[in-house]
């Protein structure tokens, strides 16, 4: 280098300047053929560029970029470029300056800069180049690469992120310098991945997915937790930037069970004495990473699935016992309260958890009491007193059986007097000379009472003695004359007023009892008008608001069961009192207020100062809800309201029928459920049977393919004859080989044939059989019909002697009749004769009872074998239908047969005329297992033809 510096002296005559100087080693980079040259000019322009940046900038940027280029192969050329490009875009000197340099010289400094990255990230592929050197393993050009994109991402974040977006293997390249083993290079690495995942959740997915919270951890872990040094302070940033708002990345840290690994961070020792500044530094993002994972702005599903999996890890335990712990730091003591609190925060398990906890004091105070205690002691942080009130809320936030337990508190039969309550700690807050305490517990009582009627109601039952020899009064009409207390001094301080208001507002709320109880105290309603209707300044306009919101819920929910104070009178009183529009007009002071916004972002009662601390994040969503309806309500006639509350029968009557069908349609649900169980079942099932069936089909395919290939192949020419002696040896053992296939195939159609030949003797000897006995009970049956006959015929026969017989007796009868009068000397034989004949007779009608019965017999026999005929023919007539179907499957099995066999005879052919030109080629070929072969073949088809 000093040789350069010499010949430009030479070259000058005189001291050159520092941009003759740049402008000579410029050219010396472009020009020179040789390495060493290049690299010498490029050292001496690092050495310059931090005293001349702009004209290293200006003059030299193309040239070092080139140089990147063009001699990739010299790592130390490289880093001496990638210093220099450094040390243009980021201005490290004015990080030395004096505090009293002026602010315009440093802001045109970090503009340069800004300057020079436009002009670098101009061309992507400059970035890309960037990107590519990473990879280099020498620490003369990884190092210097890694600061110089660190840089950039500072001067041109959103610009440089879109271009390594869209760089193939950009992030995984940068990812990689995690697990580089030279800590510097890692812990520089970490800083360009904080500036790289700022403001973009694409790139904050993929750092994700590329295993970054493993390495982020394990690192935690290998540089000692809490106790870690600033890389660990590096890490758990980067891990702020990946969550934050990316509930993709937030739900794939819980799925990974990586909440788990965060437990081991907070496990305190009992000394706690010398924190140094890191570890509270440490200890602080930890806290904000868990809060990350529960933040009230995530989505209630997600929340509450990370706030299980801390319970169940104990995590949640081991933030209690630093909450309860000794000489833990201030700043850590108030980020822990709010850890936990959104921690338990609309979670009944935690929720139960943490009201179980009790702090390690003689005797046990529940850790509840604990928190009060410092949330109502003005001497305390202010910050701390807003993160014991934030606790408080989240203890309470959709938890009826905490409401109940504090709201017990503070009942006449629950009250213990040795110990200290969570009641009596609010009341004394509630009461006492610092506005602060005044505001924080009336917001803490109002959360107590949220969305739940029954402990409003309970409420009403609490008494406070207020002095000796006066009897005791509500809480509710204590409330009520701090508020009517306007000369005094604590009545005049606006944030206990507002505190008051908001806490009775929400008190009455809904609760038409509370109202009644309200309304019932005769001075409260003339002293809420008088506060409405008074013109008074600035600091009063939120009070008069208040009010107003607070008379407004005693129409609203009004039920008229004072007759001096029903709906219709109220509003008479605000007509002529106040007037409708400058009552809606006091009404929207709430909303319009400075600080109103500000407390409706999120849940948390952030402030800077006390003063400011006058809304509540749960208050104002009360206010939204109702500021419309109030004004409504204000100008509804009686008329209107008597129709609305019909409406209101009628939408609660169609609410029944709705449940109702609902409830039918979940019975339906649950027998649709079962049936589609079913459908499932019956349709796996039926897919194991289709699989079944395609796999068959294929099966079947296959073989159809394989014979149609088969007869295809056989069918073609053979179009190598002219190929010589290899081809025809090829196409020679070709064939033999599908000859082998198809006599297979052969065999296997032989034993089908043979199996229905057997199975058609069969059928047509069972044929037989049946026919024959079908000729014999045709026979049996003519024969018994012939019986039939006779027997009718004797029957006939019998019938007409019968008859005669009949007549020849009564001839007789008549004879003997007629023969009274003569003297009977024949008599007796005349007598013998009827004897015979009668006995003749009963013999006949014997015989001719016999020859019923057995006509009747014949009869049924004949009816009998009728049915077996009929049986017989349709056997006969199934079994012909089986035999012509067999018959016809006999007759393709032969054709398939005679098919194989004439492309066999066609295959003999053609490899005897194979044989034959390679006999004439002088080749030696054995015949004789090719003619044995082919004997076997005639054989077998004479043999089968015979069968046939």
């Amino acid at each position: 280098m000093s040789f350069i510096f010499s010949k430009i002296r030479q070259g000058a005559g005189t001291q050159p300047s520092g941009a003759e100087t740049i402008q000579k080693l410029c050219d010396r980079v472009a020009s020179s053929t040789l390495l060493e040259d290049r690299r010498d000019a490029v050292r001496a322009l690092k050495s310059l560029s931090k005293k001349y940046r702009f004209e290293v900038g200006t003059q030299a940027m193309d040239h070092l970029i080139n140089i990147l280029h063009t001699d990739r192969s010299d790592s130390e050329i490289l880093g001496y470029a990638l210093d220099t490009l450094y040390n243009i875009i980021c201005n490290d000197e004015e990080e030395e300056q004096d505090e009293s340099e002026d602010e315009t010289a440093q802001k045109q400094a970090d503009d340069l800069g800004i300057q020079f990255t436009d002009r670098l990230i101009q061309d992507p592929e400059n970035v890309t180049l960037l990107l590519t050197l990473l990879e280099e393993f020498d620490f003369h050009v990884r190092w210097p690469g890694v600061k110089l994109l660190t840089a950039l991402l500072k001067n041109q974040g959103a610009q440089l992120q879109g271009i390594i977006l869209v760089s193939p293997m950009g992030v995984s390249r940068l990812m990689d310098l995690l697990a580089d083993s030279r800590e510097v290079i890692r812990n520089d690495g970490l800083l360009l991945l904080q500036q790289l995942t700022k403001s973009n959740a694409a790139i904050q997915k993929i750092v994700a997915f590329e295993n970054a919270f493993e390495r982020l951890l394990d690192i935690i872990t290998e540089e000692g937790s809490s106790d870690g040094g600033i890389v660990v302070e590096d890490c758990l940033l980067l891990l702020l930037n990946l969550l934050k708002n990316n509930s993709s990345n937030q739900n794939f840290f819980k799925e990974g069970s990586y909440i788990q690994r965060m437990k081991p961070w907070f496990e305190v020792g009992d000394d706690n004495s010398g924190w140094s500044a890191q570890k509270v530094t440490n200890l602080h993002l930890m806290l904000q990473l868990v809060r990350v994972m529960v933040s009230p702005v995530n989505s209630p599903g997600a929340t509450a699935s990370c706030q299980k999996s801390m319970y169940q890890c104990g995590l949640l335990q081991q933030l209690c016992t630093i909450l309860m712990a000794t000489g833990v730091p201030a700043d850590i003591l108030t980020e822990t309260i709010n850890t936990v609190s959104e921690v338990i925060r609309g979670s009944q398990v935690n929720q139960d958890y943490f009201a179980s906890v009790n702090a390690p004091s003689n005797p046990p105070r529940p850790a509840i009491v604990v928190l009060l205690m410092s949330m109502v002691n003005e001497r305390q942080p202010f910050v701390l007193r807003c993160a014991v009130l934030y606790c408080f809320q989240c203890f309470l936030y959709k938890n009826q059986k905490g409401q109940g337990e504090i709201v017990a508190t503070l009942l006449p039969s629950t009250i213990d007097a040795n110990s200290i309550s969570a009641g009596q700690l609010l009341c004394g807050g509630l009461f006492s000379a610092d506005s602060l305490s005044n505001w924080c517990a009336a917001v803490a009582l109002a959360h107590a009472l949220q969305d739940n009627l029954t402990q409003k109601e309970q409420l009403l039952r609490v008494q406070l003695a207020t002095s000796l020899g006066k009897p005791p009064v509500s809480l509710l009409q204590q409330c009520t004359n701090i508020l009517s207390q306007t000369k005094s001094e604590k009545g005049s301080k606006v944030q206990t007023r507002v505190g008051l208001l908001m806490l009775l507002c929400t008190w009455i709320n809904n609760c038409p009892i509370a109202v009644t109880h309200f309304l019932h105290n005769q001075e409260n309603v003339p002293f809420l008008t008088a506060q409405i209707s008074e013109n008074l300044g600035e600091d009063e306009r939120l009070v008069q608001g208040l009010c107003a919101l607070l008379l407004g819920i005693c129409i609203y929910y009004n039920d008229n069961s004072l007759e001096n104070y029903t709906k219709d009178k109220l509003k008479q009183l605000i007509e002529k009192r106040i007037g409708k529009e400058n009552f809606v007009e006091k009404l929207g002071f709430i909303t319009k207020h400075e600080l109103y916004s500000r407390a409706a972002q999120k849940p948390q009662p952030v402030f800077p100062s006390p003063e400011q601390m006058l809304f509540d994040h749960e208050f104002t969503k009360l206010v939204k809800e109702l500021e419309g309806v109030i004004t409504k309500a204000v100008h509804k006639s009686s008329e209107e309201e008597k129709k609305e509350e019909e409406v209101k029968k009628t939408l609660e009557q169609h609410d029944n029928i709705v449940t109702q069908y609902k409830e039918l349609i979940r019975e339906q649900d649950s027998q649709i459920q079962e049936l589609k169980e079913q459908v499932s079942s019956m349709s796996s099932q039926n897919e194991q049977l289709q699989t079944t069936v395609t796999q068959q089909l294929s099966q079947i395919q296959q073989h159809k393919d394989q014979y149609n290939i088969l007869k295809l192949k056989l069918g073609k020419d053979n179009q190598s004859q002219s190929n010589g002696q290899a081809d025809g040896g090829q196409v020679n053992g070709l064939q033999t080989e599908e000859i082998t296939m198809l006599r297979e195939e052969l065999e296997e159609l032989r034993k089908q044939h043979t199996l229905l030949q057997t199975e058609l003797s069969d059928k047509d000897t069972l044929i037989s059989s049946l026919r024959s006995e079908s000729l014999q009970t045709a026979e049996v049956s003519s024969a018994a019909e012939s019986d039939h006959t006779e027997l009718l015929k004797e029957l006939e026969a019998l019938r007409s002697q019968v008859q005669a017989q009949s007549i020849e007796i009564n001839q007789m009868k008549t004879d003997a009749m007629s023969s009274d009068a003569a003297p009977s000397g024949d008599g007796s034989s005349d007598s013998a004769k009827m004897a015979e004949l009668e006995s003749r007779l009963a013999a006949q009608t014997a015989e001719t009872e016999r020859l019923k019965a057995e006509v009747k017999s014949s009869s049924e026999s004949r009816a009998e074998l009728e049915q077996q005929l009929a049986s017989a023919t349709s056997t006969v007539a199934i079994l012909q239908t089986e035999k012509e179907k067999l018959q016809t499957e006999v007759q393709e099995s032969k054709k398939e047969q005679d098919d194989l066999l004439m492309l066999l005879a066609d295959q003999d052919q053609k490899i005897h005329t194979l044989k034959q030109k390679l006999k004439d080629l002088g080749e030696t070929v054995d015949d004789e297992d090719d003619l044995d072969t082919r004997d076997q073949t005639d054989d077998d088809y004479e043999e089968d033809e015979d069968e046939d």
